[in-house]
């Protein structure tokens, strides 16, 4: 084995570890975000999320002096990445996880890597191997089982949910893409940085709208908690090991990674919440799982 093709290896294996961490944190998204909405209101728990990272991520981002987008392509990747991962992404699945289950909202978010895939070979021209899109078939499939066989009787479940957290997914997956492009221009963290920091302004007067829809002397400890958690762990160190996982190996590649997260969100929503795996979302946990490992052929 050549220097070259040990450090190539040892990269390979940094950014799949980067990865794996962005997976494990999101992975607790469902429940840390239904928590949050146990005691706020949906709509502010996605604005709030994004504006307490915004105020980590804008003072570190001016004191390190971190490169900001320059030209018109720049700043439209930067503007559609803040658009749809820290707005968009977090406004739909808050007030979406809140007219569904946490197991729902999990399996849901496996159609992350789909949309990744498919933005990811638009923006590098590129047409993946077929096992690539069968894999990514079948998850995709076992998404639209888990919607069209919901389980009726489950409380709290219903179509206008389902269906805002899979809208959700697609933000997600559009600005992951639009994100690590921009990161190859300026670096991954300043990508991310700038980007939550960029949301953050814009949503400040969604969030004077709506602070009074929450009684605030109400709300418990663990929904404050859940809140500083997504804007910590989950809106800064994922996104900022994810940028640079996908920046070392590429989009398509490293999607596939994504279909561990409703494995570790399943398991909390067992623990957490007491919710029961049904017949239905066994079905539907098999067929997108099984996409995995297809789509790692690819």
């Amino acid at each position: 084995m050549t220097t070259a093709t040990a450090r190539a290896g040892g990269s390979h294996a940094a950014a799949y570890g980067a990865a794996a961490l962005a997976v494990l944190i999101w992975g607790a998204t469902p429940a840390a975000t239904q928590l949050a909405v146990d005691g706020i209101d949906p709509i502010t728990a996605g604005i709030l999320r994004t504006v307490l990272a915004a105020v980590i991520t804008i003072p570190l981002a001016i004191w390190f002096k971190m490169p900001r987008p320059s030209g018109v392509r720049q700043w439209t990747l930067l503007v559609v990445s803040a658009a749809s991962l820290f707005i968009g992404f977090p406004l739909l699945f808050s007030v979406g996880i809140k007219q569904t289950s946490v197991s729902h909202a999990s399996l849901i978010n496996a159609a992350i890597p789909v949309f990744t895939g498919f933005f990811g070979a638009i923006a590098e021209r590129r047409i993946p191997g077929r096992w690539w899109f069968v894999g990514m078939t079948s998850s995709f499939v076992g998404v639209g089982m888990l919607i069209g066989f919901r389980d009726v009787g489950s409380d709290g479940v219903t179509l206008t949910g389902d269906l805002l957290c899979l809208v959700s997914s697609v933000f997600s997956g559009l600005g992951y893409v639009t994100g690590t492009r921009l990161a190859l221009s300026i670096g991954s963290r300043a990508s991310a940085f700038w980007g939550i920091g960029f949301a953050g302004i814009m949503l400040l007067p969604l969030l004077y709208v709506y602070w009074g829809a929450t009684e605030w002397a109400a709300v418990s400890a663990i929904s404050i908690a859940a809140i500083a958690y997504m804007a910590s762990a989950n809106s800064i160190i994922a996104f900022f090991a994810w940028y640079w996982a996908l920046a070392k190996v590429g989009i398509v590649r490293m999607a596939p990674v994504h279909f561990a997260m409703p494995v570790i969100s399943l398991t909390l929503a067992v623990v957490v919440f007491g919710e029961v795996l049904t017949l239905p979302l066994i079905m539907s946990g098999c067929v997108i799982i099984a996409g995995i490992a297809i789509a790692r052929k690819g």
